[in-house]
């Protein structure tokens, strides 16, 4: 028996924190080491030669699993499982098992190893039995999923296994007589883990923990580690075995499982925010409409006085900022009408430098950084302004004491896998970073929620940076937030690059002052469930000269037309219980062809596919508005306005 033998045998004799087994090739216990009495009970005189199912539960006996783990340990070399097995006097007992083939050179099968560790894993001093000590170093020997070798009394590596090899990278010659702090990370070999791990080893028995170790190579890798005191008869510490184990895979699927749950928790909170702050904006648009609607109305009818003037147009001013909050809460949730055309940002930067200027003060320096080249973007360019004019204001204040604000842009590609997770694609990547105090790690996650604030009590909305990043994700791209307290903010917007048959919107422009009425009287069904909507509606358009007929859901509407009343358009709204205004359209459309028909909606985004001829209006809308959607849809090129 050579020395090696010696102290592979006296290794597994002494391991009691798991159960080291060897089968012949029939599946016949043929060894037992004191880890398999203290986990299964059993001495070795009463298991070595009882069958392999033995150790089973008669449930898992019945399934024949004893018979098809050994099958798949001779087939594909190793069987791993987690489940039940069966101890002495009926003990059942949850556990992590392993079980290999074992093969001469010539690759005949010389009969297995069985692995296998109780959950949780209780330690605990067990008296060391005898067995072949040949069999024993086979045993260690053949095992390829665990690293088994033995230390000295000082830490020295005294045996290795083809395990270790395999797990570390080294062969026995490289690493036999260096001390096993050698395969520790830098840092933990630094601070002293080895020694204090083999010091609780020493004085408890047993050392276990999980940390950063080193392959031969350099690379480092996760490992679960058991390190078991080896003591002689009288007590004397004689070594150490230790056991190394790699779980990188796990706990990086672990981290990888924790990344998931952590963004699918965000997406959900961005989402539940976003339908909650899209629902309030539609019911403040509502609101507003009938506010501004009458508020307009009013002023015809109140007398000249500048103090009751004055007053209405505080009124309206206060409904129009109020108009205002709703459409960023809209951008926010991603529900803004939107009109997009292919936009050149250094133009649009430039043009606004001004106002930029005007609205940060003389202690804020302003720089920017264009390249020469710069395709242009896809977007809403009044909102790209109003986006950045914000997050410039909020670079301001993140600035008390004055500073440096920079707006830039660059063009970027994206491929599989980039960090923004956008769509492959060519993209402008806009920026504004500023110079001030910076978020931590919790502030910049909630920094984009409508509504939350860093600022002080009436310093802001809090609608400023929620509202860009709306406008980013509605518009195709993304806003990433990169700040560290101390070391400033910076904001991107990720935007898609236009494309050739991108052309800009036109836009309708006229005298906001001058007086309307319409060319020709038509008579209109109005149709909406908000009463207050209804009504303004309603003298808006009694105003401008037309008939209404008003009715408060969908299907009074297709009722009216049904009994044969007279209609030349239709105004409807599109959220409504229980049928749509586009699905109220299409109906109306089916019984009468050439319909005009206006769609009004403070949401952007509708769902299914547009009826042609179909007229959009936004609310909250003006009578200004309003006429231009009526004469849009009845084709009514001659409507005119008044003559001062």
């Amino acid at each position: 028996m050579s020395t090696g033998e010696e102290n592979y045998s006296r290794m597994v004799q002494a391991l009691d924190a798991l159960a080291m087994v060897f089968l012949d090739p029939q599946g016949r216990i043929a060894s037992w080491n004191a880890g398999g009495e203290r986990i299964f009970g059993y001495t070795a005189g009463e298991i070595v030669g009882q069958p392999f199912a033995a150790l089973h539960t008669p449930e898992g006996r019945s399934a024949r699993l004893p018979e098809h783990a050994l099958k798949a340990a001779r087939d594909e070399g190793r069987d791993e499982e987690t489940g039940w097995r069966l101890g002495k006097y009926d003990q059942r007992l949850w556990m992590r098992s392993i079980l290999e083939a074992v093969r001469d050179k010539a690759g005949q099968l010389e009969g297995y190893v069985f692995l296998a560790r109780d959950l949780p894993w209780p330690h605990q001093a067990d008296e060391m039995l005898g067995s072949n000590e040949q069999q024993f170093s086979l045993l260690v020997q053949g095992v390829r999923d665990y690293a088994i070798y033995l230390l000295d009394p000082e830490g020295h590596v005294a045996s290795w296994n083809a395990g270790a090899e395999r797990i570390k990278g080294y062969r026995a010659d490289e690493v036999l007589g260096k001390h096993f702090s050698h395969f520790y990370a830098d840092e933990d070999a630094s601070a002293g883990k080895p020694s204090r791990n083999l010091a609780v080893a020493r004085t408890q028995g047993v050392y276990e923990g999980e940390g950063w170790r080193k392959r031969k190579d350099g690379t480092l890798f996760f490992a679960h580690v058991v390190i078991d005191r080896l003591t002689d008869a009288d007590g004397r510490v004689v070594g150490f075995a230790k056991i190394t184990r790699d779980v990188t895979e796990k706990k990086r699927a672990e981290e990888e499982l924790a990344a998931a749950r952590e963004a699918l928790f965000q997406a959900q909170k961005s989402e539940s925010i976003g339908h909650l702050t899209g629902g309030v904006a539609h019911d403040f648009n509502n609101l507003l409409m009938a506010v501004m609607g009458n508020l307009e109305l009013l002023r015809k009818w109140l007398p000249s006085a500048p103090r009751a003037q004055l007053l209405l147009d505080n009124a309206m001013a206060g409904a129009q900022r109020g108009a205002a909050l709703t459409q960023r809460m809209l951008a926010f949730a991603r529900r803004q009408e939107l009109h997009p055309r292919p936009v050149d940002v250094p133009l649009l930067v430039h043009g606004m430098a001004e106002l930029i200027r005007r609205s940060l003060g003389p202690e804020i320096r302003i720089g920017t950084s264009f390249p020469l080249q710069l395709p242009r973007v896809l977007i809403d360019p009044n909102q790209l302004e109003l986006a950045l004019l914000n997050l410039a204001v909020n670079g301001r204040d993140a600035m008390p004491q004055g500073g440096r604000l920079e707006i830039g842009a660059s063009s970027e590609h994206v491929g599989e896998g980039h960090s923004t997770a956008l769509p492959s694609g060519e993209y402008v990547c806009l920026w504004v970073a500023d110079e001030g105090h910076g978020m931590d790690e919790a502030t910049v996650m909630r920094a984009t929620e409508p509504f939350f604030t860093t600022k002080g009590v009436g310093k802001g909305t809090g609608l400023g940076l929620s509202m860009a990043f709306g406008l980013a994700e509605q518009s195709g791209g993304r806003l990433l937030l990169q700040s560290q307290p101390g070391r400033g903010t910076t904001v991107e917007i990720w935007l898609p690059v236009a494309t050739a048959q991108a052309a800009p919107s036109a836009v309708a422009v006229g005298d906001a002052d001058a007086p309307l009425h319409a060319a020709d009287p038509l008579t209109l069904l109005i149709v909406d469930d908000d009463d207050l909507v209804l009504l303004s509606t309603m003298a808006m358009a009694e105003d401008l000269g037309h008939v209404v007929h008003a009715v408060r859901s969908a299907e009074e509407a297709l009722a009216y037309l049904d009994a044969g009343g007279e209609v030349d358009l239709v105004i409807t709204d599109q959220a409504m219980p229980g049928m749509t205004g586009i699905r109220l359209a299409g109906l109306l459309r089916e019984r009468a062809p050439g319909l005009p028909i206006v769609l009004a909606s403070g949401y952007a985004d509708l769902p299914g596919a547009p009826l042609p001829g179909l007229v959009r209006l936004s609310k909250p809308f003006t009578r200004r508005e309003l006429h231009r959607a009526i004469g849009d849809a009845a084709g009514q090129l001659g409507i005119k306005e008044e003559a001062g």
